[in-house]
């Protein structure tokens, strides 16, 4: 993740709220909102950096298992925040490019890539721009927790994934459930749509990373279902070989959580009864 690779937009600190159909740049405002939180997120126990660069991998067991052995492949990493899951990725063998919005996280990503002395390329750009600034095409397209709820469509971003892979290469998607975004901050009531039909646009305070972090950003997202996804991808001739649901988060970022199991949380009062996180594998086709 870092919690990715972005973040999930978090509802949890809001101090305003407003839905409705956005004529915002988005793209500029939420960039802003992701180089306020990555001053944050480096100095933040969260992140834990100073241990990242000890050796410790910020991958959890959900996407290892989905990636397997990945010695000598190229991947892309959408929405990669500031790279420690590419760097992760890198120590593991593989040939990494990153991207993201951020100027402020690809400037800290590059300096912690040769910190870790692990090799990675990164770009600052937004997804939809990635074809003005790289041409090329990887074994694996890989993206993770809190990506594409800052994207208002789907369909452009499923283009971009069959874009770079290779044929047959394959794409691995691990996201928080769009079930855990239709509730309220302490999950006590729905409160948003399951489907995307408008965007979401919000004024917060802190961050996920660190609550009491004293930042304020304006940050605008959607809600996606899990079948739009799914139809975006095949209309793009991404094969689903596999989708998973899982009853938990390895990520302790939402409020009320208790810890099950070492890096397993779940919301206390709704124990094992909601999906929090999903995963996709997919292969592009010919």
């Amino acid at each position: 993740m870092e919690v990715n690779a972005q973040t999930p937009v978090s509802s949890y600190y809001k101090t305003e709220l407003k839905i409705m159909k956005s004529e915002h740049n988005y793209i500029e405002i939420n960039k802003q909102s992701w180089n306020k939180r990555t001053v944050s997120h480096l100095k933040s126990d969260f992140y834990d950096v100073e241990g990242f660069l000890k050796g410790k991998s910020s991958l959890n067991e959900i996407e290892l298992n989905l990636l397997g052995d990945i010695k000598g492949k190229s991947i892309l990493h959408l929405q990669c925040h500031f790279g420690q899951d590419t760097i992760s990725l890198g120590r593991l063998g593989a040939n990494v490019t990153g991207i993201d919005l951020s100027d402020k996280a690809i400037e800290s990503a590059n300096s912690l890539s040769k910190k870790a002395n692990i090799e990675a390329t990164f770009i600052c750009c937004n997804v939809y721009d990635l074809p003005n600034h790289l041409n090329e095409q990887f074994d694996i397209v890989f993206a993770s927790y809190g990506t594409i709820g800052w994207l208002p469509d789907i369909d452009k971003w499923a283009e971009i994934v069959s874009k770079y892979l290779k044929p047959n290469g394959k794409f691995i998607f691990v996201e928080f459930h769009p079930v855990v975004w239709m509730f309220d901050d302490d999950f006590k009531n729905i409160k948003y749509k399951y489907f995307n039909s408008e965007a979401i646009i919000e004024t917060e305070s802190g961050t996920y990373a660190d609550k009491k972090a004293e930042i304020n950003q304006e940050c605008i997202t959607w809600n996606h279902g899990i079948g739009e996804i799914v139809n975006s991808l095949i209309k793009n001739n991404i094969e689903v070989n596999s989708l998973k649901e899982y009853d938990y988060s390895p990520y302790d970022c939402f409020n009320g959580t208790i810890e099950f199991e070492p890096k397993k949380y779940r919301i206390k009062k709704m124990g094992n009864k909601i999906p929090m996180v999903y995963s996709i594998v997919g292969k592009k086709i010919n």
